[in-house]
């Protein structure tokens, strides 16, 4: 069957933009499962609920979690993937002699989850994440240049890391919405103002960008060109 994994990033996206129901409308178009880790879960759910801040975004998403919008996946096999990439990935790079911390655990457990049930794509909105997987030269260069120093790459760490990680698929939730758009779920807010079409879908694609989502204006200029 067909599947999504999410990372905590696009769900709290999607939350404080008040876009979390469009998850239940995009899971019936894709007619598959989506799921997360038990981490993640532990990342949007349990810790928000000990805040005051993020208490009420943090039920919202138990809402969807319990009516098996997502679907929460918790198995030892997993938990030791994870331990693996994390000790893996974080170890992959080096400034000052010392390793560059790359990812967290509930994007190493998302990796995870996706080798194990051979997901179609991994939701993220980290870029870090994302070149690791795919670009890890452009990553050691965006680092270089955030830290001014040169980075050392331990090739036999990212070769092994490639190999596990090879076929995952990433998207962000810059490309939920821009679906969501294209296929009318967010027809109700074409409303009567002048260029109603632009500013909906420019709303909602800087709306995730603020709120995590690794995208530059200019990739969201080609979008709105794209698809308006």
């Amino acid at each position: 069957m067909k599947s999504l994994v999410f990372d905590a990033g696009p769900i709290i996206s999607l939350a404080t933009n008040n876009l979390l129901w469009l998850l239940e409308e995009l899971k019936k178009k894709f007619d598959g499962e989506f799921y997360i880790s038990k981490t993640a879960k532990e990342e949007v759910v349990e810790h928000p609920l000990a805040t005051k801040k993020f208490k009420f975004e943090a039920l919202q998403i138990l809402k969807i979690i319990d009516d098996k919008v997502l679907n929460v996946v918790d198995n030892r096999d997993i938990d030791k993937k994870t331990n693996i990439l994390f000790n893996l990935a974080n170890s992959i790079f080096t400034a000052y002699n010392r390793n560059i911390h790359l990812l967290h655990r509930a994007e190493t457990a998302g990796i995870a989850l996706c080798i194990d049930s051979n997901a179609d794509a991994f939701v993220v909105d980290e870029r870090t994440s994302r070149l690791l997987i795919e670009d890890y030269q452009t990553l050691k260069n965006l680092l270089e240049k955030k830290l001014h120093t040169s980075i050392n790459v331990n090739k036999k760490k990212i070769t092994e890391f490639q190999k596990i990680v090879k076929g995952i698929k990433v998207i962000r939730s810059v490309e939920l919405v821009t679906a969501a758009y294209e296929l009318g779920l967010l027809k109700d807010y074409i409303l009567n103002i002048k260029d109603p079409k632009t500013t909906l879908l420019e709303g909602v694609l800087w709306g995730v960008k603020l709120n995590g989502c690794a995208v530059s204006r200019n990739e969201i200029d080609e979008i709105i060109t794209l698809v308006k």
